[in-house]
């Protein structure tokens, strides 16, 4: 790989600490203490002095900076982001922000407070046997008695025992709910609350979003801590690993590439519950096989990504990533992925790689579907003409006569596409028909990939002999 690059893809890890200030930060580890009310309000004025004369200092530098400021105060201070790391306003808000994390930490759930509610759950419950079904179930007299019993060892239950959440569940004649459902539904809670914590952890900017580096940090440091990947990973392989991962919470969750991802966006995304499904100690290899996350998927792809590069410069070639999958993707559509993604000086990157691997493995998902617009979407009009799918799909014809496949009408295919479709306006299949059509990953499987398009043209073909192996094989053939 270039040295360029390398330069770029630095490994992951957590961000330097910045020096605090150590009169402020005492003061505040004293505020924060158990303590008196003279020693209270003696820490506060201390703080406050503190906190002064930090500001003073800061107002004397930009005077010496600028003589204005000596006559004209400073009225605007601008946007958090322009805020330098190493100024005040941004030290305390990162101050402030850890200890309000840390706070809420304090007041949730762990590992000792889950059991303890679990078993005066079973404890209060009695046995039924609704519809022939065994299980447990609880009252509303019963529900705050257990309430009662756990709020005195901390108000941290209480959240979990309103009468709203007593109600959201279904009820038998008696007015009594199910134990299992309302045990997994605290559990699920408190998990996803302790994810919050965690994710607003490596929040830089403390404005609900998560940028990339964020999330690789965050990437970084949950590998030790899954048990499917800390024995299975080489630490050399863990900067390509996160690279991998992080690609997929991108591509699917910032499909208008603003950089960021919001926090809650992430929290109810089925791709962060795939990535903490690797805290299970055991797990079939069948699932790890199609987990994205899991070391099985990242060395395949990334042993993909050194087999297509056959000059091993650490870069792809136009012509080393049209041999990806069965190497009969047309050259056209090879084209135009180069001229629509990022490359350097005319070459994939491991990163872009991965969108284009993300968007082929799932066409069927609205971002696939995305990425493959932009591309397909020569003229940028916002819609597929006769000439842009002739365009296409005779590059897919090419593809074919060179392997010596039979010859196809392009018209008729061109006609066979807008039946699928069904646009809306005349010739023209506009992005909202492709995704309402349900056959648009079929469509644009037909346009780029000679391959995946025979498949379709002998589908009948490849059915019959499918079910003819089958029936020679029952009969012990």
């Amino acid at each position: 790989m270039t040295e360029s690059v390398e330069r770029e893809r630095e490994t992951p890890g957590p961000q330097p600490c910045v020096q605090r200030p150590p009169d402020v930060l005492r003061a505040f580890r004293r505020l924060s203490s158990t303590v008196t009310d003279e020693d209270m309000q003696r820490s506060s004025q201390e703080a406050e002095a503190a906190f002064n004369r930090l500001m003073e200092n800061e107002e004397e530098m930009l005077k010496q900076k600028d003589p204005s400021y000596r006559s004209i105060p400073r009225f605007y201070q601008g946007g958090r982001q322009r805020q330098s790391e190493e100024s005040l306003f941004s030290r305390a808000r990162r101050e402030a922000r850890q200890r309000f994390l840390e706070r809420k930490q304090q007041q949730q759930l762990d590992d000792t407070h889950v059991p303890r509610l679990l078993t005066l759950l079973n404890r209060h419950s009695k046995a039924t046997f609704p519809d022939g079904q065994s299980g447990h179930v609880i009252d509303y007299l019963t529900f705050l008695r257990i309430k009662k019993e756990l709020v005195e060892e901390g108000e941290r239950f209480e959240s979990f025992f309103q009468a709203r959440r007593f109600l959201s569940f279904d009820r038998d004649p008696y007015g009594s709910i199910a134990v299992i459902p309302f045990t997994a539904c605290i559990i699920r809670e408190v998990n996803v609350r302790q994810v919050r914590i965690q994710l607003s952890q490596f929040d830089t900017y403390g404005d609900g979003y998560l940028r990339e580096r964020d999330i690789e940090n965050y990437v970084f440091d949950l590998i030790p801590t899954l048990p499917q990947l800390s024995g299975e990973l080489q630490e050399d392989f863990y900067p390509y690993y996160v690279f991998t991962a992080v690609r997929k919470f991108f591509f699917f969750l910032d499909p208008k590439r603003t950089g960021k991802i919001y926090i809650r966006d992430l929290l109810m995304s089925p791709i962060l519950a795939e990535l903490l499904e690797l805290r299970q100690e055991e797990l079939p290899e069948r699932v790890l096989k199609e987990n994205w996350f899991s070391h099985i998927c990242a060395l395949r792809v990334y042993s993909m990504y050194l087999e297509l590069d056959a000059d091993t410069n650490g870069m792809l070639l136009p012509e080393e990533l049209q041999e990806y999958g069965s190497g009969m993707l047309s050259e056209v559509f090879i084209r135009r992925v180069f001229q629509e993604c990022q490359t350097y000086e005319g070459e994939m990157d491991y990163k872009s790689f991965l969108d284009f691997v993300l968007a082929m493995e799932n066409k069927k998902e609205k971002a696939a579907m995305l990425y493959f617009w932009r591309i397909l979407d020569i003229h940028r009009k916002g819609g597929l003409d006769t000439f842009t799918i002739n365009y296409f799909f005779r590059s897919v014809v090419d593809t074919l006569r060179r392997r010596q496949f039979e010859p196809v009408n392009v018209e008729d295919v061109k006609d066979e596409i807008f039946d699928m479709i069904k646009p809306k306006l005349p010739m023209c299949i506009q992005l909202e028909d492709l995704l309402n059509s349900q056959q648009g990953h079929t469509v644009v499987s037909m346009l780029i990939d000679a391959k995946a398009f025979w498949m379709y043209d002998n589908r009948e073909t490849l059915l019959v002999g499918s079910e003819e192996d089958e029936g020679a094989q029952e009969e012990g053939y």
